[in-house]
């Protein structure tokens, strides 16, 4: 029952209503409760509930849509497709109704939180690619305040890095020559982890042309785990590259890399970068590849003047030229299977093809809507108190934005569940049955979204650009010309809204709201155990575990939503009777997964976010035998991701790399220890101060680091000398050595005060209990030769001290240093929400299950 609380004065609702009003809406589902109130519920200033479940995000949306719609209401009929011709108008309520229990159309997440929302100042795009980089250091450091200034407006961007210059080459300064290309991806890293959204952080793409002489750099530069960890990478692969490595033939690298005269070259064997390409896509997932000829060849967009593609979004399935985004919406496939899981269970097309019309109507007003959130940005940008010359590339790269979006009006709709609508129907996601069925989906979906697009440009007027000889270029549009000759002849005739139309986004999120698979991919798992925390001392509480903590825990099964609904209808409770049995990610055939992308590919304008799940013994054969047929197929770029790669080779460089790829066939790494060497201790050390409580006492962390990376540590009680400030934050620890040796050393700590005065306080030692001391000096050592801070924390938490005191020390040592760790390095235990042993792994410091979704800090 919901509380009687009501709304506080300016509509502020309480945490606890907001809770409960979402946990009825999404009918006790928790996770996806929780998930919208943390990204997606309107706040104010001070953090408070504005909106208090999704309905209330759903009417806010529905009414800037349907302004737009009212302001470009046009009468004419003439030339529109049958359908344009009958519809009646969006309003307000219809369009509420497409939104409404996230059931036909899902805006994706910058439109849901930002669109309609006073409180913020944001994009409604989700990704943008900026223009290649200029090759001087004015260039890269324009390139890097780009991104700055885009992720603080919750924008993904992608840029190519192609255009620099290769390493050791001739440049006219001081230096002689250059670092290459390679060099600057962890600046630009670093940008992306630095600038905050709400909380969240920013996403990025690097990618690198194979012509480039420095491509294998960056092939093995994720290798180290450690590095460039705010950014994905991909290669941009060319045709003449690809039947290279089949043919086992020579490549020719060059500078500049379309140039027909190039300042630098380089001859390399094609299959061995091949294989190289594929170690690294098997040990760690990265780089991604995409095949770079049929992005631009089968796109509505690359063969425009002024549009040829540059590089992608962070998640790939959005290419395009430098200064232009994107805005997404997805359609829920599940919805339109009438009487799923029964013998009776159809597939409305006449109802999908109406609603993906709508849609794409819908996805050009949100072109509108975002111009509207531009200008807005670009009035916030002037009115600030800095001057000139200071604002004068963020300005720049709004008005781009802005008037790049205006003259093609790109759009992304996109879809998900497309695993449960082929379930419902009865069919398994790899059979022929299946392939045919989303083929059927996709062609429907195209002529739609086309018919649509069509229509606008009679009543709204075409994209800026638009001209049918550089549409005749394009390997889609002669696709349509073929398979749909009666909507290719209507375009000619009266061109269309938008340079581009169709993607396959990922929908992590948007699912767990929806309730339903993600986007084109498999159920990854078909259920799990939940547990829910209960008081030990209830005689009536069912304790299934007990934690490390002592907190006692019932146990309880968790099924896929769909699957659940499967076993409500059939009255069946034998998962491997249902529809989904064989056809998890791990289970399904990878050629008939590769032939559901392709098929899929074939109708969508832009390309397809997509990966393939293999398990952990998989070869690095088996992994180069699924890309080149994925490019045999047409796809436009996959990532193969095989179980546990993010958490297992860390290589320092492409020499490293070469001889651990060799050492591993001769000797497994498990037969012999490491010997490692602490680096020697600079006088002064960098230092974060993290602040935490234990039971009620305020207690504090000195962590002095050495390249970022924790180096020592110390900590205790904000008490006496060491009761620091509240603003400091940051400072230095500082080694001075005793006269006898170095157990009589001193460590000081520095930090600046508010008025530019270095203040030190001598002694750390002093300021905390001996026996902390003593163990801090323990898991220095241990810091300081190199291991993992994921396992430093084991080690800690796996101490048993035998008093309540330091065993509470300890616990806030872990939370410290937990900040510490790699995003993406894996848990080695199970997720205690879906159970997925592969499911754990760290972000940001704290637990995050890539199955589930499941959190926990602390």
């Amino acid at each position: 029952m919901l509380s009687t609380q009501r709304e506080k004065p300016d509509n502020q609702v309480s945490e606890e209503f907001v809770k409960e009003k979402s946990m009825q809406y999404f009918q006790g589902d928790e996770l996806a409760a929780t998930t919208w109130m943390k990204k997606y519920a309107v706040k104010n200033e001070k953090g408070e509930y504005i909106e208090s479940s999704p309905e209330d995000m759903h009417r806010r949306m529905a009414k800037e849509f349907a302004r737009i719609e009212g302001n470009l209401k046009s009468e004419n009929k003439e030339g529109l497709s049958p359908y344009g011709k009958k519809r009646e108008f969006l309003t307000e309520e219809k369009i509420f109704s497409l939104f409404d229990k996230f059931k036909y159309v899902i805006p994706q997440g910058s439109v849901m939180s930002a669109l309609g929302n006073k409180y913020i100042i944001a994009s409604l795009s989700n990704c943008v690619v900026v223009p290649p980089i200029y090759d001087s250091y004015g260039g890269i450091m324009y390139t890097d305040e780009q991104l700055t200034q885009l992720f603080k407006r919750r924008c993904g961007v992608g840029v190519d890095i192609s255009n620099l210059r290769p390493k050791n080459a001739h440049v006219s300064n001081s230096a002689g020559t250059t670092t290459g290309a390679v060099s600057f991806m962890e600046r630009f890293s670093n940008t992306t982890r630095e600038v905050a959204q709400n909380g969240r952080r920013g996403a990025l793409m690097l990618t690198i042309d194979i012509a480039h002489p420095d491509v294998e750099d960056f092939i093995v530069s994720k290798q180290d785990l450690s590095k460039i960890t705010g950014a994905n990478i991909s290669v941009r692969l060319s045709d003449e590259f690809m039947k290279a490595v089949i043919n086992n033939k020579d490549y020719i690298h060059k500078w500049p890399i379309d140039s027909k005269e190039p300042i630098y070259t380089k001859k390399v064997k094609a299959r061995e970068l091949w294989n190289t390409i594929i170690e690294c896509a098997h040990n760690t997932a990265e780089p991604g590849l995409i095949f770079w000829d049929r992005q631009h060849k089968y796109s509505t967009s690359s063969i425009y003047p002024g549009f040829k593609n540059d590089s992608t979004n962070p998640c790939s399935e959005i290419a395009m030229q430098g200064g232009d985004s994107c805005r997404l919406i997805a359609i829920n496939l599940f919805s339109f299977v009438e009487n799923p899981f029964t013998k009776e269970a159809h597939f409305d097309f006449n109802k999908f093809y109406e609603i993906t019309y709508e849609s794409q109507r819908l996805n050009d007003d949100l072109v509108e809507l975002e111009l509207e959130s531009v200008n807005r940005i670009l009035k916030k940008i002037k009115s600030d108190p800095e001057p000139g010359f200071i604002k004068r590339n963020e300005i720049e790269t709004w008005e781009l934005l802005r008037d790049t979006g205006k003259r093609g009006r790109r759009t992304g709709l996109g879809f998900t569940a497309l695993a449960d609508a082929i379930a419902a129907m009865g069919y398994k996601y790899s059979s022929d049955e299946a392939l045919h069925f989303a083929e059927e989906i996709m062609k429907t979906k195209c002529r739609a979204e086309f018919d649509s697009s069509i229509d606008m440009a009679i009543e709204r007027g075409k994209f800026e650009a638009w001209e049918p000889k550089y549409d005749n270029a394009s390997e889609f549009i002669q696709m349509l010309h073929e398979e749909m000759p009666e909507l290719y002849n209507r375009m000619m005739k009266y061109g269309r809204r938008n340079i581009s139309l169709s993607t396959v986004a990922p929908t992590g999120t948007l699912s767990m709201l929806a309730q339903t698979s993600s986007g084109i991919e498999p159920v990854f798992l078909l259920g799990y155990k939940r547990r829910r925390k209960v008081n030990a001392n209830d005689p009536k509480a069912k304790i299934s575990f007990i934690d490390d903590m002592g907190d006692a825990f019932e146990e309880f099964d968790v099924w896929h939503p769909k699957l659940q609904d499967w076993m409500k209808i059939t009255g069946e409770t034998d998962v491997s009777k249902s529809p989904y049995a064989g056809s998890t990610s791990p289970e399904i055939d990878w050629i008939k997964r590769v032939k559901m992308q392709a098929l899929i590919q074939k109708y969508t304008t832009h390309s397809i976010s997509s990966t393939i799940n293999l398990p952990s013994d998989v070869s690095v054969e088996k992994v180069g035998e699924i890309y080149i047929e994925s490019w045999k197929q047409g796809l436009k770029g996959i990532t193969v991701y095989r179980d546990g790669s993010r958490s297992g080779v860390l290589i320092s460089n492409d020499k490293d790399f070469k001889e651990n790829t060799k050492e591993k066939k001769e000797k497994s790494s498990e037969e012999s220890i490491d010997i490692t060497h602490a680096p020697k201790r600079p006088k002064k050390l960098e230092a974060d101060i993290i602040r935490f409580q234990n039971e009620y006492e305020k207690w504090l962390a000195v962590i002095g680091l050495i390249d970022e990376k924790p180096y020592e540590i110390f900590t205790g009680k904000m008490e006496d000398a060491f009761n620091l400030p509240a603003y400091v934050n940051k400072g230095w620890i500082v080694k001075n050595k005793g006269e006898e040796n170095d157990e009589n050393s001193r460590y000081d700590f520095q930090y600046i005060d508010k008025e530019g005065y270095r203040i030190t306080i001598e002694g750390l030692s002093r300021s905390f209990d001996k026996e902390y001391w003593n163990y801090a000096k323990l898991i220095s050592g241990i810091l300081r030769h190199g291991m993992p801070i994921n396992n430093v924390v084991d080690v800690i938490n796996g101490l048993n001290l035998y008093d309540e005191n330091i065993n509470t020390w300890k616990n806030g040592v872990a939370r410290a240093l937990k900040k510490y760790i790699p995003d993406g390095t894996k848990v080695d235990k199970e997720c205690p929400n879906c159970g997925d042993p592969e499911g754990l792994i760290y972000e940001e410091g704290c637990l995050h299950c890539k199955s589930c979704g499941y959190s926990k800090c602390g």
